[in-house]
């Protein structure tokens, strides 16, 4: 999503990362990749539940989140969802903009 930030934010998107990581190793990472947005840790693994990302276990680790990303409109509501079993998947971020825009924010 960095790559694609300014256009996001274009649209009126704040981008967000969330990961199931202790704070200070979210902190290290988000320097360590130079990023502007912010990296929330989701510890306890809450957010990936709620948004029904979470494995039960993943190569012998249990309640780690998918990856994945989701447009949220001002309402709350989910207007865009991508999950993949695979790690090292990536996301179509023209999918992803092209949500963010039929918001109608920007």
């Amino acid at each position: 999503m960095g790559q694609r930030e300014e256009e996001l934010a274009s649209h009126g998107a704040q981008v967000v990362a969330v990961a199931v990581t202790a704070t200070y190793s979210q902190m290290a990472f988000g320097r360590h990749l130079g990023v502007s947005f912010p990296l929330l840790s989701d510890w306890n693994g809450d957010v990936a539940s709620a948004y029904g990302v979470r494995y039960d276990v993943w190569k012998g680790h249990e309640g780690v989140a998918k990856r994945s990303v989701f447009v949220i409109a001002p309402d709350g509501d989910v207007r865009y969802r991508w999950v993949s079993e695979d790690a090292e998947a990536l996301p179509d971020l023209d999918e992803v903009v092209a949500a963010v825009a039929a918001l109608g924010g920007g």
